[in-house]
C-alpha cells in the first residue's frame, strides 16, 4: 500500500512541491509513484535501486494544470489496466522536454525525444515514457474538448514531435516552457488565459501537421474562439469593448464571431459580462473589500452604471453587490 504524497507548502508558490527529499529512503519509490499518479493520472513506476531523486513543481490553471518535473532515469508505463480504471482518460498532456533525453510509445509509434521539443499523448490509451538520464520536464495537462481535435485525429498527433523547428512550433515550446517557469506569479484567472494561449496555438499546429488550414476547421474555431477569449480577458476594463470592435481586431465578420460563440452557448456579448461579472465579484470578495466602493469596482471593470450592474449582479447570482461583499467581510 503506498503512502499520499503529501505537498511542501512555500509562501510564495501558489501551487504544490512534491520532492522525494520529503521521505524516508524506504519509501521513496512509493512516494513517487504517488506524486505522478496525483499529478498525470496512475502509472506504474519502473525506478533503478539507486535512483531516488524527483521533484514536481504543480498548479492549477482554471481547467487546465500546469507541471515542472525533475527526476533520475526511470520508466513510467500508464498500462491497460490503470487506463481501464477511467482515471484522467479525458484529458491530454502536452509535454516539453527541457533537459535529458526520453522515449515515448503510444498509438504505434515508439520516437526518441530531444530536448526543446514538445509532444503529446492521450491519457485514455496505454503509453510508456522513459527517461534514460536525469531528465526535466515541463507540461501542460487539459481536458479534450478545449482541444477541439477529432479522436481520429488526436491519434495521429500522439508520439511525434510537434514541430518545434516550424514557427508555430518554436513559438509554442517558449509559451509552454515560460508559464511553467512562471507558474507560482499568477492567479487561477490569469494563469488559465495564458494557459489558452498555448491551447490556441496547439490548436493551430494540429491542423498544420494534418495539412488542413485552419480558418474553418473545429479545431480552427476552437483555436480562434480562444484567441478572442484571451482578447477579451484583457480589454475587461475597457466599457467600448463591443462584438464589432473584437471582430474587426481579428479580421473577421461579426457573424462568424456570433457562430465562433455558439460552442459557449451564449452570445460574445454575455459572455464578455459573464467575465466582467466573475472579476467584480472576485475583486468585492477581497480580504480588504468592505473598503472597496461598488461603483468604482463595476467601472473598473467595463460597467458604465452602478444601477445596471446591480441589477445583472443580483441577476446572475442571486443577492446584491453589497450584500456579496459583506458576506465576505473578514
Amino acid at each position: 500500500m503506498t503512502s499520499a504524497a503529501p505537498p511542501i507548502e512555500e509562501p510564495d508558490f501558489a501551487g504544490e512541491l512534491l520532492a522525494t527529499a520529503t521521505v524516508p529512503r524506504q519509501r521513496r519509490r512509493a512516494y513517487w509513484r504517488d506524486a505522478l499518479s496525483r499529478t498525470f493520472g496512475a502509472v506504474d513506476m519502473s525506478v533503478p535501486e539507486e535512483v531516488w531523486c524527483g521533484t514536481i513543481r504543480t498548479a492549477p490553471l482554471g481547467r487546465f494544470r500546469i507541471n515542472v518535473v525533475e527526476g533520475d532515469l526511470q520508466e513510467a508505463v500508464r498500462t491497460p489496466r490503470l487506463v481501464g480504471q477511467g482515471d484522467n482518460n479525458d484529458h491530454v498532456v502536452v509535454k516539453l522536454l527541457s533537459r535529458g533525453a526520453a522515449r515515448l510509445e503510444q498509438d504505434g509509434r515508439d520516437v526518441a525525444m530531444r530536448p526543446g521539443e514538445v509532444f503529446m499523448y492521450d491519457m485514455a490509451r496505454p503509453v510508456r515514457l522513459r527517461f534514460p538520464d536525469r531528465f526535466e520536464t515541463r507540461s501542460l495537462v487539459l481536458p479534450k474538448q478545449v482541444l477541439g481535435v477529432a479522436e481520429s485525429d488526436l491519434r495521429q498527433l500522439t508520439a511525434s514531435p510537434l514541430g518545434s523547428e516550424t514557427a508555430v512550433g518554436g513559438l509554442l515550446s517558449v509559451l509552454l516552457s515560460r508559464l511553467a517557469d512562471t507558474l507560482e506569479s499568477y492567479r487561477p484567472h490569469t494563469g488559465e488565459l495564458l494557459a489558452r494561449n498555448v491551447v490556441d496555438l496547439l490548436a493551430v499546429l494540429a491542423d498544420e501537421r494534418l495539412g488542413r488550414s485552419s480558418a474553418q476547421t473545429p479545431s480552427g474555431e476552437t483555436a480562434m474562439r480562444l484567441r478572442i477569449q484571451t482578447f477579451i480577458g484583457r480589454h475587461l476594463a475597457d466599457p467600448g469593448l463591443t462584438p464589432e470592435g473584437i471582430a474587426s481586431a481579428h479580421h473577421i465578420s461579426v457573424r462568424y464571431l456570433h457562430k465562433i460563440f455558439e460552442a459557449e452557448r451564449t452570445t460574445v456579448s454575455r459572455w464578455i459580462q459573464s467575465r466582467r461579472l466573475e472579476e467584480c465579484r472576485r475583486e468585492l470578495a477581497r480580504r480588504d473589500a468592505p473598503g472597496l466602493a461598488i461603483a468604482a469596482v463595476a467601472h473598473r471593470w467595463g460597467f458604465t452604471s452602478a444601477a445596471h450592474f446591480s441589477r445583472v449582479f443580483r441577476a446572475a447570482y442571486g443577492m446584491s453587490p453589497s450584500e456579496w461583499r459583506d458576506a465576505h467581510r473578514p
